[in-house]
């Protein structure tokens, strides 16, 4: 049996590490795990910075599978290359489904005040998170973000918040949480939902979501 071939491609900053609990039968398919890169200036459009991409996509026919921003990227790929199937995770398929709060945050240009440099040395400001929510949070993010440059940050969430995709893709599947805080359902369309699952659900929700992967791949 011929395999088929996996591209994972995580959310902003993110490692691969993320699809840690993804499994999926080995017979079956090949997993491929896509990691960021720097962006070449802090102006590289979204569609230059997907053709660098797309050179790291070595097999025919692939099947793209992103979760958050790395589903906006899996997106703009599959206009480069020949992808068999598009699956986006905790993601959205238009700027159209981009919440009111993030649109504010874009149109007020607010995003330039976002502390960016936070992230680039999360372990000391950890301490200074209050509450076992925001700790546990700050735990996830040393765990799983793999870059913190404050220029990648700044230039990933320029371009989150100034997508321009109109309309959805042909030949996608959108698998979202109902209780994702990031991408509020209220905002998306035509998605797969799992219950009682947030932004973060492909850690918490991959036995689920590794099935529906298996359901929905050609």
């Amino acid at each position: 049996m011929k395999k088929k071939h996996l591209y994972f491609f995580p959310g902003l900053g993110a490692s691969s590490k993320i699809f840690e609990f993804i499994s999926l039968p080995e017979e079956q398919y090949e997993l491929h795990f896509l990691e960021w890169k720097m962006p070449l200036s802090i102006n590289e459009n979204i569609e230059e910075y997907a053709a660098r991409m797309c050179k790291d996509v070595t097999e025919s026919d692939p099947i793209l599978i992103g979760v958050s921003f790395g589903g906006i990227m899996v997106q703009e790929m599959s206009k480069l290359i020949a992808a068999k199937k598009v699956i986006i995770i905790s993601s959205i398929k238009s700027h159209h489904e981009l919440p009111t709060t993030l649109r504010i945050i874009r149109d007020t240009k607010a995003y330039k005040l976002f502390p960016t440099k936070i992230v680039e040395n999360l372990e000391s400001y950890a301490k200074y998170f209050l509450g076992d929510y925001l700790k546990k949070r700050a735990e996830l993010y040393k765990m799983y973000l793999s870059v913190r440059d404050a220029d990648y940050m700044q230039w990933a969430i320029y371009n989150v918040l100034h997508w321009k995709q109109e309309k959805t893709i042909k030949n996608i599947t959108h698998i979202h949480g109902l209780d994702d805080n990031v991408f509020p359902v209220k905002h998306i369309d035509d998605f797969i939902p799992i219950e009682k699952a947030t932004h973060t659900m492909i850690l918490t929700k991959a036995k689920t979501i590794s099935s529906l992967i298996e359901k929905y791949v050609p």
